[in-house]
């Protein structure tokens, strides 16, 4: 048996409203609310960033796996905002949670779903039996270009999960990934901002890559959504993930529990692990989750736990993800978040 021993969230307290947002673009404010069910975004303070993130994220992970982190045997960061272009954020993870020095790390990129690989890389090598624990991350601090409908929903915050052998609250039942070359969202070398092809962002991307995912993985384990107490998708606004939830028959009540994006944005790679542990926080024993995470460019991966005793120990050994995102909260403006995000450059930057 394989499955996850620990998790953790972490999410800025800084808030910015889409009011703030539309008002300074005189773009019209309910639009974009009914379009996105999108209030209000997590923006990270100037001295955060994928790291910092990551590293509160795990603390509260190991706290919860109740392990020695030098018993942690890889440390993976999938993100697309890494700090450096050219030195692993991994090295500066595993060092400030103290795992040892012969620990395997990596810095992984696939969009959105970067967090899931790591998920499956930590997974596959404690199944294989080469490590005793392994260490997944998926955080990021997203960011669109100004008055760029992204804009709206790039957020900031950090997802981890500690894989292991012994101590599960939650068992890996069956996996499945579904990939295609299909181009909507892309940020060239240079470039600071992404782009994206507009129409292609929905079909033929986000709902058939989750769509094949979600069936894969229910047929690999010879369920129906019935089956399922709670399911997690990727969180890009609030109506896709509602959305695709209903084209695989799944209801509100399974969809909801895990859906933050509302108040939180769309925190890329740590999207669909955030709703995750929130649902973990109100998991019962026995009760099988679904996860199905989406990365531009695009694939999907899919995760089916099987809840253990032990969550019901655990829980409560560190911030639940919902009490985090409630609050306590710090709203700013456009020019505060502006210049928070970099969005305003001095000539010789």
């Amino acid at each position: 048996m394989v499955g996850i021993v620990g998790y953790g969230a972490y999410i800025p307290r800084y808030r910015i409203k889409v009011d703030q947002i539309a008002g300074v673009w005189g773009a019209d404010v309910q639009s974009y609310r009914k379009g996105l069910l999108v209030e209000e975004k997590s923006v990270p303070a100037p001295d955060q960033d994928t790291i910092t993130m990551a590293v509160e994220a795990s603390k509260r992970a190991i706290k919860r796996a109740g392990i020695d982190p030098r018993e942690i045997g890889a440390v993976y960061v999938g993100s697309e905002s890494h700090p450096y272009a050219v030195k692993p954020s991994g090295t500066v993870l595993a060092e400030a949670i103290g795992a040892c020095p012969e620990v395997h790390t990596a810095d992984l990129e696939f969009a959105c779903k970067a967090g899931t690989e790591g998920m499956y890389l930590a997974m596959s090598l404690v199944k294989a039996g080469e490590i005793k624990y392994g260490l997944a991350v998926g955080a990021d601090t997203s960011q669109g270009a100004p008055g760029d409908p992204l804009e709206y929903t790039t957020a900031a915050g950090a997802a981890a999960f500690i894989f292991g052998h012994d101590k599960i609250l939650a068992e890996v039942v069956e996996t499945y990934s579904y990939t295609t070359d299909t181009p909507d969202f892309w940020r060239r070398e240079y470039q600071y901002y992404p782009r994206h092809g507009g129409r292609f962002t929905g079909d033929p991307a986000y709902f058939k890559h989750i769509i094949g995912a979600g069936r894969g993985i229910m047929a690999k384990a010879a369920i129906k959504p019935e089956d399922i107490k709670y399911v997690i998708f990727h969180q890009p606004n609030g109506k896709f993930p509602l959305r695709v939830g209903e084209l695989l028959g799944f209801k509100k009540e399974q969809i909801e529990p895990g859906l933050l994006v509302t108040y939180l944005g769309n925190t890329y790679s740590g999207s669909s692990p955030l709703g995750l542990t929130a649902t973990f926080d109100i998991a019962k024993p026995g009760d099988l989750i679904l996860i199905v995470s989406f990365g531009s460019g695009a694939g999907s991966d899919a995760f089916l736990f099987r809840m253990t005793e032990r969550i019901e120990e655990v829980k409560d050994l560190a911030p639940k993800t919902r009490e985090t995102l409630e609050g306590p909260k710090v709203y700013v403006d456009y020019g505060t978040y502006a210049k928070f995000r970099k969005k305003i450059r001095k000539a010789n930057e």
